[in-house]
């Protein structure tokens, strides 16, 4: 079995444990997914699975390739083909193969997700790398500047990788150790403890830690 699914960020709400606390979690549409390919160690150079999330996708909507791609494994049209690592442990998978939540996962389960982080457009130093600034009282003239970024004299540049204001966001971001709080097989949905990344809506991929 495959170590991990794709899935879609639905949103947080919470939940109550058995000893009345009350515990913030993330609902996470976890598959069913489809076997697209096989990936051998003698053909490819390395062993896994190629898995395509299960949902309603124009065929005008996926290129020549990727169509040719999927006919050979028989397979509706597919927006996400994302590779997972097989577990040695039971039955491999055969092309065309039906993955859901409850084969992957359990409760108390320990994942990671991986996800895009929500844009944030142009960023300031405070707000896109947490600088303390200035002081604020009147006459300071130096509140939300980033301070000095490099020497004068030598090398008379700035020097690659200093942190600056810029993008921010819409970044592969992974949330590790999160717990598997509960597991609803009819509508395929994992519910983790803690946030992920992304909008809701989003496609996430969930990992066995």
């Amino acid at each position: 079995m495959v170590d991990g699914l794709i899935g879609i960020k639905v949103g947080m709400t919470q939940i109550f444990e058995e000893d009345g606390r009350v515990v913030p979690v993330t609902v996470i549409k976890a598959g069913p997914c489809v076997v697209v390919q096989r990936k051998a160690k003698e053909k490819d150079g390395y062993d896994a699975v190629q898995l395509g999330l299960v949902e309603f996708v124009r065929p005008s909507r996926v290129n020549r390739p990727r169509t040719g791609h999927l006919k050979k494994a028989g397979a509706a049209p597919l927006r996400i083909l994302r590779e997972f690592a097989e577990d040695r442990a039971g039955e491999p998978l055969q092309v065309g193969d039906q993955v859901v939540v409850n084969q992957v996962f359990q409760p108390e389960d320990v994942v990671d997700v991986i996800g895009t982080s929500k844009g944030r457009g142009f960023a300031g130093l405070i707000k896109r790398h947490h600088f303390a600034g200035g002081g604020a009282s009147h006459g300071s003239m130096f509140h939300r500047a980033p301070g000095s970024i490099g020497a004068s004299a030598f090398p008379s540049r700035v020097l690659p990788g200093m942190r600056a204001a810029g993008h921010m966001g819409n970044e592969r971001v992974t949330v590790q150790n999160l717990r598997v709080v509960r597991i609803q097989d009819q509508e395929n949905l994992l519910i983790v403890r803690g946030a992920v990344p992304g909008r809701n809506g989003g496609y996430v991929l969930v990992i066995k830690a």
